[in-house]
């Protein structure tokens, strides 16, 4: 049976366990790693660990582990983030059980014309953005600077009104 080639940060074929203990050690210093470093910190030699940095190609081996190590922590933070996001998925969509509850007990009846062009708007709003689409205003409304309902007359709110209601209406006929 074959062996399995040995990383370049693991022990290599003919390195002694002290040569291998001097280079963890320059290893696990990262990027403000030296030979002398080393040296103090092993109590060897600063010839000895140059010649052992000569012979297993510590500086190749340093910069093969620490790829590897930037290669594991973006692949730990794609799957964090990708955690992330399917946890507020998953309470978005308890929330938004929870506002379809809310809605279809409202009586539209009892909803001023801004609260329900509000209603509409961010329906439509959050409608187009599913689809990857920017929101938009429909064509010809009549909205203050910025988008504000609040702002318009009562004139100018009724007037939305009928024309959001007939968009519907026409939407919903289309869907039939």
């Amino acid at each position: 049976m074959a062996e399995s080639p040995v990383e370049p940060w693991e022990r290599q074929n003919g390195e002694s366990s002290q040569a291998f203990e001097a280079f963890a050690a320059y290893r696990d210093l990262g990027p403000a790693r030296s030979v002398t470093k080393v040296a103090q910190q092993v109590d060897k030699s600063r010839t000895l660990l140059g010649r052992w940095s000569r012979q297993y190609a510590w500086v190749m081996r340093a910069t093969a582990y620490d790829r590897e190590q930037d290669r594991l922590f973006l692949a730990e933070q794609h799957q964090a983030r990708r955690d992330i996001a399917r946890r507020h998925a998953k309470l978005a969509q308890a929330f938004l059980g929870k506002a379809v509850a809310r809605l279809q007990s409202l009586d539209a009846r009892e909803l001023s014309p801004s609260e329900l062009l509000r209603f509409f708007q961010v329906a439509a709003e959050v409608e187009r953005r599913a689809v990857g689409e920017e929101p938009v205003t429909a064509a010809g409304a009549q909205t203050a600077p910025g988008g504000d309902v609040a702002a318009l007359t009562d004139e100018e709110r009724h007037a939305r009104m009928d024309q959001l209601r007939r968009e519907l209406e026409r939407r919903l006929a289309e869907e039939r």
